[in-house]
């Protein structure tokens, strides 16, 4: 099987390797759905997830299974008890161990074709070891961090062109944002006859996530902004500006956290200048509810969460169709998700 050239540098921190006729016979379902040269930039990558919580585990379970080439785990925390829950890398007897090293084995079993690195420091995320780590690898997807550490690590993945995932889960809601910079993908050409479909390639501009957190929505129609669903959005913002003035910790049952949650919620609608005439102000019930919440861990929302970040990230790598632009939100209570276009 022979290679194509690389779309947009995807698939290209290390050699390019052909697919293997083992590897055609165990991805030939996937191979006939999105075609051997997607397959094969996805071969040919190498993603980094960080932080290995129930969100985490989601997503390598998917990108693993898709046959990724090589995943590069960083966690420095240790299997708690809570981790049981919706790690189902662990087990009862991890628990005390480093997550990484202890989930290597399960990932490993997912899939022997796909290269497994667990690193159990963080040092590897600050300085120049980061900068070294991002010169070996395609993407970077980081998970259930604060607010400051997104900022740090999509700033570097930018300034070195890597393609940048970030998302958290917070009780019943939670939310992805990826920063592609400059992404070029093959899509169907809408333009053309339908008894004669093309692909063409596109070209997309993405932003940094605090840009987009910035962005306004004031250009948007009352329909638009209702489509959103602002009031999940806006608590799901409010609770990373919560946790980065409270220390990197998450509002829980016992933090009391609900009035200044819903001064933040409001504040941001306020200053994004959202159309008043579908919301003022985000419902109290669904700010106390954040507010005991957050915290904790619930394997569906992590499942439907994961599940839309491995699968755009998959997207990505193989530069097929056009990847989520840019800011999605899972709202557990209604079981409906929106993306918003923010800042592109």
């Amino acid at each position: 099987l022979l290679l194509r050239p690389c779309i947009d540098g995807v698939g290209t921190s290390t050699a390019p390797t052909a697919i293997t006729e083992d590897e055609a016979a165990l991805y030939d379902r996937q191979i006939r759905l999105w075609g051997l040269e997607a397959q094969q930039r996805m071969r040919n990558a190498t993603i980094v997830v960080v932080n290995l919580k129930g969100l985490a585990t989601e997503v390598i379970k998917n990108v693993v299974l898709a046959g990724i080439g090589k995943l590069v785990v960083v966690d420095a925390a240790d299997v708690s008890e809570e981790d049981l829950g919706a790690g189902f890398f662990f087990t009862e007897s991890d628990v005390g161990s480093n997550r990484a090293l202890a989930a290597k084995p399960q990932i490993r079993d997912l899939n022997p074709l796909v290269s497994v690195e667990c690193i159990s420091s963080n040092e590897v995320l600050e300085g120049e070891a980061f900068e070294a780590l991002l010169e070996t690898v395609d993407l970077v997807c980081v998970t259930d961090v604060p607010k400051d550490m997104i900022v740090r690590l999509n700033a570097a993945c930018s300034q070195r062109g890597k393609k940048f995932y970030c998302g958290s889960t917070y009780g019943m809601r939670g939310y992805v944002f990826c920063d592609l910079g400059r992404h070029e993908y093959i899509a169907k050409d809408r333009s053309a006859p339908q008894d004669q479909p093309r692909d063409i390639k596109h070209v997309a501009e993405y932003t940094p996530f605090s840009t987009a957190l910035q962005s306004s929505w004031k250009g948007l129609t009352k329909r638009q902004t209702k489509e959103l669903n602002p009031a999940a959005v806006f608590s799901v913002m409010a609770v990373l500006e919560w946790q980065e003035r409270h220390d990197n910790r998450l509002p829980d049952e016992e933090s009391s956290a609900a009035d200044e949650l819903e001064l933040i919620a409001n504040g941001l609608l306020k200053d994004r200048e959202v159309n008043v005439q579908v919301i003022s102000q985000v419902p109290r019930e669904q700010i106390e509810f954040m507010a005991a919440t957050a915290a904790y861990e619930f394997s569906p929302i992590c499942a439907v969460v994961g599940g839309m970040l491995a699968q755009d990230i998959l997207k990505t790598l193989a530069a097929k169709d056009a990847p989520m632009a840019n800011f999605f939100t899972f709202d557990g209570d209604t079981g409906a998700g929106t993306v918003c276009r923010l800042g592109m």
